[in-house]
């Protein structure tokens, strides 16, 4: 399981929420984490899988799939949002909680129809006709409403509600009519793209039904007019009959993909709810999710000598899983022993070679053994990584070890200044590319790349 950071400004269908950032698994011992937001998750498999899911839905919306992303948000809570462009969010639990592919595709479905009826632009020309006041009133009103109403939390929605109808009562509903609105639409769009490409809506449907008993207290008796969304019951009402009459409705997924589904699932509950793994996979079911998450809790928790043979008896039943053959790797570097762990890794990138997590991962289990005459590959890896993963800061954060190992200040200083860049701390990026500068040629394109860094850092 790969982990990075998000900072910055999210658009939630047009509203606008601050994301902190934060580990996946943050030691609620430290003061500093405790006020984190949740991480956003790089999972080299999972992202794979939800390439899969939204492919063709992409493909039937209009969407380029090269331009659009599915994010993982390592929160446990039922949630999926369009964040700032072609951006889907998905909270960890609605992968963990949908009982099939068939629902998380519903979801994305929904979602697609956010951004090929463009709604973060037209959302963001409606709120501009209100007042500031308004804007203000509505941000943080609506935000809370869309985590808390719609995730099932009584208190959230309600003081998201006091917010709304506390502010500027007028412009805030206007707004909302915008709102539900868009959010009909893209119902209405997700349908056509689930029949397009064969697939039922029943997992949408159900999904919703989940949400609306989760929402009942929360939104009984509650003004239909102040919320963002259409209220939960009659949004399945309206949906309820053109999704029985199509004659994909009892469609079942897949039994393949129903597996990597459930291995999924088992992945994000090893590592985001390791307490729930032998409750939920007791040693009784001897099934290759079940062996998955507990193998995953057990070298979690330092227990090397328990989790291997689990894990070897994965790599024996499917040895042409790549994933199987990653954690293995993952469990012997988070364990101290990243040499053990190189001869798998080196098995994983045979079968998916071009895979930037995996070639990231490698680096870091070569950086791992402490062995200088190993930079020069990992510097390899993670310039091979850059092309497909873009900015992603653990490239800049292993780049700079690597460069420290063999000695080079200025580059060193230079992927430091990157690390903080992409990572939103403009102090410390400043700092490091202005240290980078003295060591660098004037005029390469290395010493002009720090020199933007520490010009761009400046303006923050």
């Amino acid at each position: 399981m790969r982990k990075s950071f998000l900072r910055g400004v999210a658009l939630v269908c047009g509203i606008v929420l601050t994301v902190q950032s934060g580990m996946a698994v943050p030691d609620q011992s430290d003061k500093r984490n405790r006020n984190q937001g949740p991480a956003v998750i790089r999972d080299a498999e999972i992202e794979g899988l939800l390439r899969i899911y939204s492919g063709p839905i992409f493909k039937a919306a209009g969407i380029n799939s090269k331009a659009a992303k599915v994010v993982v948000i390592g929160d446990p809570s039922i949630n999926a949002f369009v964040a700032g462009g072609q951006r889907i969010f998905v909270n960890a639990g609605l992968i963990t909680r949908a009982p099939n592919p068939n629902t998380v595709i519903g979801v994305l479905a929904h979602e697609s129809g956010h951004i090929a009826g463009g709604h973060l632009a037209k959302m963001n020309s409606a709120m501009a006709e209100a007042s500031t006041n308004a804007i203000i009133g509505t941000i943080f009103g609506i935000a809370a409403m869309v985590g808390g109403a719609m995730a099932g939390s009584t208190t959230a929605a309600r003081a998201g509600q006091g917010v709304i109808m506390g502010s500027q009562g007028a412009a805030q509903r206007s707004f909302l009519v915008y709102a539900r609105a868009m959010e009909s639409t893209a119902d209405e769009s997700a349908m056509r793209y689930l029949e397009a490409t064969h697939q039922s809506a029943k997992g949408m449907l159900d999904l919703f039904r989940v949400l609306a008993n989760e929402s009942l207290a929360s939104t009984t008796g509650a003004d239909p007019y102040a919320y963002s969304h259409p209220m939960p019951f009659d949004r399945i009402r309206t949906l309820e009959a053109t999704a029985q009459a199509s004659q994909w409705y009892n469609r079942q997924d897949d039994a393949a993909l129903m597996l990597r589904h459930k291995l999924a699932q088992a992945k994000l509950i090893g590592f985001l709810q390791p307490q729930q793994v032998f409750q939920k996979y007791p040693s009784s079911d001897n099934s290759l999710p079940a062996r998955y998450a507990r193998a995953i809790a057990f070298f979690r928790r330092g227990d090397l000598a328990s989790a291997i043979p689990v894990i070897d008896s994965l790599t024996a039943e499917v040895p042409q899983d790549p994933y199987f053959w990653e954690l293995k790797a993952q469990a012997y570097l988070e364990n101290g022993k990243a040499a053990q762990g190189l001869p798998f890794i080196q098995k994983a990138r045979a079968i998916l070679p071009n895979n930037g997590l995996l070639q990231i991962l490698n680096a870091q289990i070569l950086l791992g053994t402490e062995n200088p005459a190993m930079a020069d590959q990992a510097i390899t890896l993670l310039k091979q990584a850059r092309m497909s993963e873009g900015q992603e800061p653990s490239i800049y954060k292993f780049m700079a070890q690597a460069y420290g190992a063999k000695n080079d200040i200025a580059r060193a200083e230079l992927a430091t200044a990157e690390y903080a860049y992409a990572t939103g701390d403009a102090k410390l990026a400043g700092e490091k590319a202005a240290v980078a500068m003295k060591y660098l040629k004037k005029g390469t394109p290395e010493w002009l790349r720090a020199s933007d860094i520490a010009s761009f850092s400046a303006k923050k």
